[in-house]
């Protein structure tokens, strides 16, 4: 009866044993999988701003009166730059999310002004080298938008896991911090550049 006894004792410890890893593990692999989508965004960041210096150097030569314009350009990839290095050095911290969403934001509407001036030079709107730079910067515009979703997605799924009973004990003990989502913009703050001539 004694070894009966023994024997339920250590098949629940091993059953607590093996379910607390399984948590454990879950909680890894979701903080994993949530840096691994912010790598991808890192990826298509990095693409974009290093497509941003050729177009504003194509955009020089026609609009050459425009250099607040430029410099504008300039100054928000060089503020996104940094802010994408912060956030690559901690994917989910909070405050590097936060500040890679505002300098993205920032990117964006100067990359619309200089849009918006690059259509009332028709040379350069006509320019082989400014059209395919465009295409490509569209292009990875939108795959920024489809890693962005994936790393949000991962984040939820992660935050989920670490927040739901019994995983938040687990998550508490072994310091499983919440993730931050990537949000480049706030509700009502997109809208078209002012154009004015």
């Amino acid at each position: 009866m004694q070894w009966l006894i023994i024997g339920i004792v250590v098949l629940i410890v091993l059953v607590v044993v093996f379910w607390a890893t399984s948590m454990y593990n879950g909680l890894v692999r979701g903080r994993n999988a949530y840096k691994n989508a912010f790598a991808q965004i890192d990826v298509q960041l990095t693409r974009r701003h290093d497509l941003i210096p050729n177009l504003v150097e194509v955009a020089k030569g026609y609009i050459k009166h425009e250099r607040e314009t430029l410099e504008a350009v300039t100054a928000a990839r060089a503020g996104a730059v940094n802010a994408q290095a912060a956030a690559t050095a901690n994917p989910g911290d909070p405050s590097a999310m936060q500040q890679l969403g505002g300098a993205e934001n920032m990117l964006t509407q100067t990359l619309g002004r200089l849009f918006a001036v690059a259509e009332a030079y028709p040379d350069l709107k006509a320019n082989q080298n400014m059209m395919q730079l465009s295409e490509e910067l569209t292009s990875t515009e939108n795959r920024v938008a489809f890693a962005r979703q994936a790393y949000n997605d991962a984040v939820l799924g992660y935050n989920n896991r670490r927040e739901v009973f019994p995983s938040s004990i687990m998550a508490g003990m072994f310091g499983f911090a919440p993730a931050a989502l990537f949000e480049v913009e706030e509700p009502g703050q997109r809208q078209a550049p002012q154009v004015s001539f």
